[in-house]
């Protein structure tokens, strides 16, 4: 009585599909490593003549290895080129103007997209209109607008301009982000006796606070680093921004590399460190509120 058996069935698993991935992989960043060196080399550049003594530059040169690490050019860039005070300055009008416009779009954003006001969106679209203008147009009305005012050559005066500039852009990020929330979510707080005010701090404000979080690195970031109009409306050396500061700084020290990279360093890092600390808010919030 012979015995029968039965052999399974083999199957290989297909290779082609799962190894494409890995080679594209490797494509991309074949491909990305170059930029991303070429991106890099001005910013390692500015650190490492940040970092050297005047006496090493001035000897061998910008372009040679470094053969000092001396905080020199810091201590004198903070001292006798006046860069801390203009941090200081520009930490001002960025955190006032930061926190006031985007408290003004968030009610502007708030009004246009939840209440039936008449031609919200011609005015939606002539507030995000005005942003479309050069600035370089705007700088001698601007001027004279803050000099009738008796605002020019302050603090406040760069505020307001930052302020007017930046608000139809925010406004319309956020009337976007808005209009995507559900109106049960409302009408429900509104059956619970929330009226606006209620229903603005307590539901859409904390709703928005990725698209919130990205505007405001955004934000931090143009005015922070604004020039235009740091010198349109500033004439005292006392009261200029960092950016300012920084063209007094070039023509001071004109010789003097280390020191000037050494600014340019401490204008650079507040930036970097909110963009950094934001990263994540700053892409999700945006395209959250795009798709929306």
């Amino acid at each position: 009585m012979a015995a029968s058996t039965t052999v399974a069935p083999t199957t290989t698993p297909p290779q082609g599909p799962s190894s494409r991935p890995r080679r594209r992989g490797w494509a991309f960043h074949a491909v990305m490593v170059p930029f991303t060196l070429l991106w890099i080399a001005p910013m390692a550049f500015v650190l490492t003549i940040a970092f050297r003594s005047f006496d090493d530059i001035a000897r061998r040169g910008l372009g040679a290895l470094p053969t000092s690490f001396s905080l020199d050019g810091f201590t004198t860039a903070l001292q006798d080129g006046a860069i801390g005070r203009a941090l200081a300055n520009s930490a001002l009008v960025t955190l006032v103007g930061v926190v006031v416009t985007l408290f003004l779009a968030s009610l502007a954003a708030f009004a246009l997209s939840r209440y039936r006001i008449p031609f919200r969106r011609t005015i939606l679209l002539g507030m995000l209109a005005g942003n479309l203008l050069p600035p370089q147009i705007l700088l001698i009305p601007v001027a004279k607008i803050t000099e009738s005012l008796g605002i020019y050559d302050s603090l406040f005066a760069l505020i307001v301009v930052q302020v007017g500039f930046g608000l139809g852009f925010y406004t319309f990020v956020l009337y976007g982000f808005m209009r995507g929330i559900p109106n049960e979510v409302l009408e429900a707080a509104r059956v619970d006796g929330a009226g606006p005010t209620r229903i603005y701090a307590r539901i859409i404000m904390p709703l928005c606070r990725p698209a919130l979080a990205a505007l405001a690195a955004l934000a931090t970031t143009w005015i922070f680093n604004d020039l235009i109009w740091a010198v349109t409306v500033l004439r005292t050396e006392d009261k200029f921004p960092i950016t300012a500061a920084l063209l007094n700084l070039q023509g001071g020290f004109v010789s003097n590399w280390n020191v000037v990279a050494s600014g340019a360093v401490l204008a650079a890092l507040p930036t970097a460190i909110v963009f950094f600390a934001f990263q994540k808010h700053f892409v999700s919030g945006l395209l959250v509120g795009a798709n929306k």
